[in-house]
């Protein structure tokens, strides 16, 4: 802006000029358009995007409480309750995690192609989950696809290798994620019989977004390609003048978009039983931040069908081209909906009907959000937030590790950073001594941004857990609870029911002071 007091209600510059060459929303809209419905295209398999919109409520109107006495979980012993001791695993659909963190759905975007492998690797170290997203085999040209069905695809085959080359067989697993062009492909059976896939996640609407995913086509043939493999690809590759005005320079990619499911009961619970008839051993689902009825809907159906994890993925992410007014101002904030997940879950269990696993996305960096998630889910019979799913913060992990590793081979890392951490990789990757003891020779094949995310997953956050948690004297992650938490706000308070602080344990501070 031109501007820095901008008008609070259209955010304009207060006085807008002719002679003004900055770019303002407006500006570049008149010049391109709908690429201003998205974050930066030019930057499509480089960057990551989220919305910046104030929620009002969030994870830091919650803080986690503290205690000075005893010991849960573990021996009440000062040699013995230290945080090192803390067990922070978990188990979620019916997989043991070491971490209660995973990483979700990253299909046929750019940005998660070019790194797969630190994704991959790094969340088989790290003994978790790793999700391949949606459309990777319609997007692989080099699938091959007979009557409508794939038979191959190099890509999809690369992807479940990866994780696997370091995976233990026992913590974990990699997850084939399937939306409406999949399941029409065959990608779900294609993946069981043809590479071993235990695990199929379906996919309802697009997570944290309410319309089809968006990626970026940079070539005319590939868009043709897709377009007739029964993508909605814009604008129209197959138009002379669209294909002119590409050559031309007048627009450098294509948009390729997917389409939205249209689940319904009966059919989503045949579709269910028929996965697991095909050898899937279980079935996973997820979905967005939709309105509070669907919420509901969601849970019942998951229910009824038998599906051992939902996941819910709370407003305002995106990893690669989602639409920003959507990523800001649609759907569910992820506290609001955990709120609605949980009451439904409670209403299922008066019920006495079968209650999946949950796992909560949507904003998640740290390891204090994740505390709070997993702790006001538990209402004294365990949580039933098994773990977090997180994708920006797995993504940007990898890139950056990645890149400050190439930093160093072209002897151009910034000073200050050669100064505090030093010039080689096995300097200033901190996991580097540990995994190197761990996985031996087989260190060397392992990416940098492998390391990365081990180190932000487990070294960071896993020890942060570790230490929250001691200090709440809760040694084992299924301990934790809605009595470790008061809330700052009024509005925290009323939307999940955590007491505020003047309301925490009032019964009984009197009652102590007196005896």
């Amino acid at each position: 802006m031109r501007e820095w007091d901008v008008s609070p209600t259209s955010g304009m510059c207060p006085i807008c000029i002719r002679e003004c060459e900055q770019l303002c929303e407006i500006g570049k809209s008149a010049l391109r358009g709908r690429e201003v419905l998205y974050p930066r295209p030019e930057l499509f398999g480089q960057s990551t995007a989220a919305s910046n919109k104030n929620y009002v409520l969030d994870w830091s109107h919650f803080q986690i409480l503290t205690t000075t006495r005893g010991a849960q979980g573990i021996e009440e012993d000062s040699d013995k309750a230290i945080f090192p001791n803390v067990d922070i695993s978990t188990e979620v659909g019916g997989v043991p995690l070491k971490v209660p963190i995973f990483t979700a759905g990253l299909g046929s975007t750019d940005v998660a192609k070019n790194n797969w492998n630190g994704l991959a690797e790094g969340a088989a170290i790290s003994g978790t989950i790793q999700v391949i997203g949606e459309n990777v085999c319609g997007m692989d040209e080099n699938s091959k696809i007979q009557n409508g069905q794939v038979k191959r695809s190099e890509d999809m085959e690369y992807r479940v290798e990866a994780y696997r080359r370091f995976w233990d067989g026992e913590h974990g697993d990699i997850v084939v994620q399937t939306n409406v062009e999949d399941q029409e492909l065959g990608v779900d059976t294609y993946a069981i019989s043809n590479l071993g896939v235990d695990i199929i996640e379906r996919k309802w609407g697009q997570g944290a977004k309410a319309i089809g995913g968006e990626v970026r086509i940079r070539d005319l043939d590939k868009a043709r390609k897709l377009k007739e493999r029964g993508y909605i690809v814009l604008p129209d590759p197959d138009n002379k003048t669209v294909q002119r005005a590409f050559r031309e320079g007048r627009f450098k990619s294509f948009e390729r978009h997917s389409r939205v499911g249209m689940p319904d009961r009966k059919g989503f619970i045949e579709d269910v039983e028929w996965l697991r008839d095909q050898g899937a051993e279980r079935v996973f689902l997820k979905t967005g931040a939709y309105r509070p009825a669907d919420v509901a809907y969601t849970l019942k159906v998951a229910s009824e069908s038998g599906i051992d994890l939902v996941t819910f993925d709370g407003a305002g992410g995106g990893t690669g081209m989602s639409p920003v007014p959507m990523m800001q101002e649609c759907s569910t904030p992820t506290v609001y909906l955990q709120a609605q997940v949980l009451k439904a879950i409670q209403i299922l269990k008066e019920e006495n009907k079968h209650v999946p696993d949950i796992a909560m996305a949507g904003g998640f960096t740290n390891e204090t959000q994740i505390l709070k998630s997993i702790a006001m889910s538990n209402f004294g019979d365990g949580p039933h937030v098994k773990s977090i799913a997180m994708a920006r913060g797995s993504i940007s992990a990898v890139m950056k590790a990645d890149y400050f590793v190439e930093l160093a081979e072209r002897g151009a890392l910034p000073a200050d950073f050669e100064r505090e951490h030093g010039d080689n990789p096995e300097q200033f990757l901190i996991a580097t001594t540990e995994l190197q003891e761990k996985l031996g020779e087989d260190y060397e094949e392992l990416s940098p941004g492998a390391v990365g995310l081990y180190s932000y997953y487990v070294d960071r956050m896993g020890t942060g857990l570790q230490q929250l948690m001691a200090g709440s004297r809760k040694f084992d992650l299924g301990l934790v609870d809605r009595t470790d938490l008061a809330s700052l706000t009024q509005m925290g308070s009323r939307v999940t029911g955590i007491p505020t602080f003047d309301e925490v344990e009032s019964d009984v501070f009197e009652r102590i002071v007196r005896e």
